[in-house]
């Protein structure tokens, strides 16, 4: 996914919702802070997103630009209606957003997350892509290990955050010996 069809797809949000404010937790959130990712994390062709105000109208995102909808297949990107629930965040998280308005999203707001706070989310996740998606946050400098342990220390649950910390550990240790 490229920049302006994150653009695109809050735009397409805010006409179906009516709503003015979005949230992108996703990987694609990685477009609100980075001008050019590494293309890593630009395989994803969904943008988790959820309405600020109003996150009950994430399904109704989902029926309308979701995957597999008359939008999706004709633009080959989608958007997946999610709620603030969906990913694991460190605290303060909320503080961290990063602002992405511009014409491309006819005006609207969208609140991205903050690329530390992405990459600890991921590491939550711990999914295969989830795990390259770091790994290019980190060789590219967007993401600072000891900032991502400082992150992964704010998770709520102190055996995720444990293991989180030294996910982490080992990843650079390994990106050290490559």
């Amino acid at each position: 996914m490229q920049r302006s069809q994150l653009e695109h797809l809050i735009r397409a949000a805010g006409e179906i919702t009516n709503q003015y404010e979005f949230v992108v937790i996703g990987s694609q959130a990685i477009l609100g802070s980075v001008e050019q990712p590494p293309a890593e994390c630009l395989v994803s062709m969904e943008a988790d997103i959820y309405p600020l105000q109003a996150p009950e109208l994430a399904d109704l995102i989902d029926g309308s630009i979701g995957e597999l909808s008359f939008f999706h297949e004709h633009f080959g990107y989608y958007a997946q209606g999610v709620g603030p629930e969906t990913a694991h965040l460190p605290r303060g998280w909320r503080d961290r957003l990063i602002r992405l308005q511009t014409p491309g999203t006819n005006q609207r707001i969208a609140y991205c997350l903050d690329p530390v706070d992405l990459f600890v989310s991921k590491a939550c996740a711990g999914r295969e892509k989830d795990r390259i998606f770091d790994r290019a946050l980190l060789a590219s400098g967007i993401v600072d290990v000891n900032a991502a342990l400082e992150r992964a220390a704010l998770l709520e649950d102190a055996g995720e955050s444990a293991r989180v910390q030294n996910w982490i550990r080992r990843l650079a240790a390994n990106s050290r010996r490559s």
